[in-house]
C-alpha cells in the first residue's frame, strides 16, 4: 500500500512539471487543499506578473507547484496565515550556529559574525509570509569569546570577541539586525569554567605558587590542598604547588569558585556587559557543573543568578544545557528554562516516533512535561531538539529517503514551546563522531554551494557530506529545505500550535495520533500519522467535535476532508501531519 502511494506522488509529480510549463499552478499542494471555506491563494496574488517583471514567462521549480524568485528560490505561497504574522514573545524557532562552521566573509576558511549577517536573509527575511527564507525567529550563537580553540568552550576573556570572528562592532550590526527582524539572538555562555590561559587562571596560579592567600584570585577557582578531604571530581595539579584545581571536562579548562563571592559579581558584570551590547540572552553550557554533583546547591545558584539577571533585563531569554534525566532538570526550572533530552538524538522520543511508533506515547509525554515543569514555573517553556554541536546529526539516524527526517520534524516544530534546529539540519547536513571519537565531525562546514570560503573546523575527519547544497535545494520544492521553511511558515500560521492549553488526543486509531492546544479562546488540533498506511478520522471524535477546517497539511503524502452520511472524515495519507481549526 505505501509503495503504491509513493508512486502515485511520483506519477503526481510528473504531471504537475507538465502542467508548470504551461503556466499551471498545482493545487493539491495548497495548505488548505480540499477545503472550500480555506481557499489557496491565486496565482496572479503571488507571482509577479510578466508585465511587471519585464518576463515573457514565469519559471517554477522542478514540482512545478513554486514559481522561482529572480534569485531562482522557490517561493512557498501555499500556506494561509490565520493571525498576526510575528510574535514578540518566546514561543519561538531558534537556530543553533556552531560559528566557526556557518560562513566564512573574509576567505580565512572560519566562520564569522559578518558571515552570518550575510547570510540573515537565508535565515529570516523579515517578511513571515514571504516564503523565500527558513523564518527561524531566535538564534544561540556558540561562544564568541577569545579562546585558542576552534570551539571557543575554553575562554581567554568573556569580555573581548576573538577576532578570528569579527569584532564588537560586527555583534552589534548582527544584534540590531535581529532585532529589525524579531529575531532573539543568545549567546553562548559557559561560565563554569576558563581556559588555562585565562588571565584569572595565572593571576590564581601566581598567587598559588607564592601561597599569598591575600591575593584576590587565590580563590578563584575550585581547589584543594595535597592531603586535604576534597570532592570525588576531577582533579588537575597547578604547576610548581602542591595545589589542586578542579577540572572536569579536561585539564585545561579550570573550574570556577562559586563559593567566592567575587566570583559571581564577575561573571554577573560578563553577562550584564553582553545585554548592553544588544543581545537577548544566553544559553548556558553544562549548568549542573557549578557544584558538579550536588544538584541542589546548583538549583540554588540559578535561581540566585536568574533572579539577579531578570532584575537588570526582565525580558531576558535563558535556556541551559543540563544533560541529565527529567527529574534532575526538574530541579533546575524554578530558575530557567532546560533543554529536554529525553526527546532528543537517536533514543528519544521524536526519532522513535518518527520511525513509526505511537504519537499517543509521544504527545501523553509531552502533555505531563508540560503541566509539571508548568507547575514548578509558570513561564517555563519546553524546549525540544533533534540534535546538536554535542551530538550526532539526525540526517544519520533519521534519513530523508524513509521520510523519518521530515516526520520527526514536523513532530516537534509542529508543537509547543520553543524548538531549537541545529544548523543545517534543514538541509540534511551530516556528521557523526564516529570512529575517530571527535566532536569536530558533529560541526561540519554548512554547504552552501556557491563562493562560501567557509572549511570544517581542525580536527575534523568526516568525509560522507551531503551533496545537496543550500543553493540547489532553495530552487527545489521538494528539497528538505522546502519542506523545513513551508514547515515553520505553518507553525507561524497557526500561532496557537505553539502557545496555550495543551491536551494529547486518544484517537484510537493504530500509530496516528496529535494534541490540541487552545489559545486565546481559538483552538487547533494537530494529527501524525508517522506509519505506512493511511489514516482515517471522523472529525467527530477529534476533540469535542468542533474542527471544521483543514488549515494545513505535510509530508510525504496529501490530507483530505471526506465527508459521507457517517460524517466528515479526515484522511491522512502516510507519513504526514495536518492542521485542523
Amino acid at each position: 500500500m505505501y509503495r503504491l502511494y509513493k508512486l502515485s506522488a511520483l506519477l503526481l509529480a510528473v504531471l504537475l512539471l507538465f502542467c508548470s510549463c504551461k503556466g499551471g499552478k498545482d493545487p493539491s499542494g495548497s495548505a488548505d487543499s480540499g477545503n472550500a471555506d480555506t481557499p489557496s491563494a491565486s496565482s496572479e496574488e503571488n507571482i509577479t506578473s510578466s508585465e511587471e517583471s519585464g518576463s515573457s514567462h514565469t519559471d517554477y521549480d522542478p514540482s512545478g507547484k513554486y514559481a522561482l524568485n529572480e534569485n531562482k528560490e522557490a517561493i512557498i505561497d501555499d500556506v494561509t496565515f490565520y493571525t498576526e504574522k510575528d510574535t514578540s514573545d518566546n514561543a519561538r524557532v531558534f537556530y543553533e550556529i556552531f560559528t566557526c562552521s556557518f560562513s566564512d566573509s573574509n576567505g580565512d576558511g572560519t566562520g564569522d559574525l559578518r558571515g552570518i549577517i550575510n547570510r540573515f536573509d537565508y535565515l529570516n527575511d523579515g517578511d513571515p509570509d514571504s516564503g523565500t527564507s527558513l523564518g527561524i525567529e531566535g538564534i544561540w550563537l556558540t561562544p564568541i569569546f577569545k579562546s585558542p580553540s576552534y570551539h571557543k568552550y575554553d575562554v581567554t576573556d568573556f569580555y573581548t570577541i576573538d577576532p578570528v570572528f569579527g569584532t564588537l562592532e560586527d555583534l552589534q550590526e548582527l544584534a540590531d539586525l535581529c532585532e529589525r527582524r524579531n529575531v532573539k539572538l543568545i549567546l553562548d555562555l559557559p561560565i563554569n569554567h576558563t581556559s588555562l590561559r585565562c588571565q584569572w587562571y595565572k593571576n590564581f596560579m601566581t598567587a598559588h605558587q607564592q601561597e599569598d592567600s591575600s591575593d584576590l584570585y587565590y580563590d578563584f577557582y575550585s581547589w584543594y590542598h595535597e592531603g586535604e578531604e576534597h570532592r570525588n571530581v576531577a582533579w588537575t595539579k597547578v604547576a610548581n604547588t602542591s595545589d589542586y584545581v578542579e577540572c572536569n571536562f579536561y585539564d585545561g579548562m579550570p573550574e570556577l569558585n562559586y563559593d567566592n563571592e567575587a566570583v559571581r559579581q564577575e561573571m554577573l558584570k560578563v553577562a550584564q556587559y553582553w545585554l548592553d551590547q544588544g543581545v537577548d540572552g544566553f544559553r548556558f553550557d553544562a549548568a549542573k557543573y557549578i557544584y558538579y554533583g550536588e544538584e541542589s546547591r546548583n538549583a540554588d545558584f540559578w535561581i540566585w543568578y536568574m533572579d539577579e539577571l531578570k532584575s537588570y533585563a526582565p525580558d531576558i531569554y535563558t535556556v541551559a544545557e543540563v544533560w541529565d534525566a527529567d527529574s534532575i532538570t526538574d530541579g533546575y526550572y524554578p530558575a530557567l528554562n532546560c533543554f529536554n533530552f529525553t526527546v532528543s538524538q537517536v533514543t528519544g522520543l521524536i526519532a522513535k516516533t518518527a520511525k513509526n511508533s505511537p504519537v499517543k506515547n509521544y504527545t501523553d509525554y509531552v502533555a505531563s512535561y508540560i503541566e509539571r515543569i508548568k507547575g514548578l514555573n509558570e513561564d517555563a517553556l519546553y524546549v525540544p531538539f533533534i540534535a546538536n554541536h554535542d551530538t550526532d546529526r539526525a540526517a544519520g539516524f533519521l534519513t530523508e529517503a524513509s521520510g523519518e527526517i521530515k516526520m520527526a520534524a514536523n513532530l516537534y516544530l509542529l508543537g509547543p514551546g520553543s524548538p531549537f534546529i541545529y544548523y543545517g539540519e534543514e538541509m540534511g547536513l551530516r556528521g557523526s563522531r564516529g570512529s575517530e571519537n571527535t566532536d569536530a565531525n558533529r560541526r561540519l562546514a554548512m554547504v552552501w554551494g556557491d563562493d562560501d570560503t567557509i572549511r570544517d573546523p581542525e580536527g575534523s575527519t568526516y568525509k560522507s557530506q551531503t551533496k545537496n547544497s543550500v543553493k540547489e535545494q532553495l530552487e527545489n520544492g521538494y528539497s528538505l529545505l522546502t519542506y523545513y521553511k513551508r514547515l515553520i511558515m505553518i507553525r507561524k500560521a497557526n500561532p496557537e500550535i505553539a502557545r496555550g492549553t495543551y491536551t494529547s488526543l486518544n484517537l484510537k486509531t493504530g500509530k496516528t495520533g496529535g494534541f490540541i492546544s487552545e489559545y486565546e479562546g481559538k483552538k487547533v488540533a494537530v494529527i501524525h500519522n508517522p506509519s505506512e498506511d493511511p489514516a482515517d478520522l471522523n472529525l467527530a471524535d477529534i476533540g469535542d467535535g468542533s474542527f471544521t477546517t483543514l488549515a494545513a497539511y505535510i509530508g510525504l503524502g496529501e490530507a483530505t476532508f471526506i465527508a459521507s452520511d457517517g460524517g466528515t472524515t479526515l484522511h491522512l495519507e502516510p507519513q504526514t501531519s495536518g492542521v485542523l481549526r
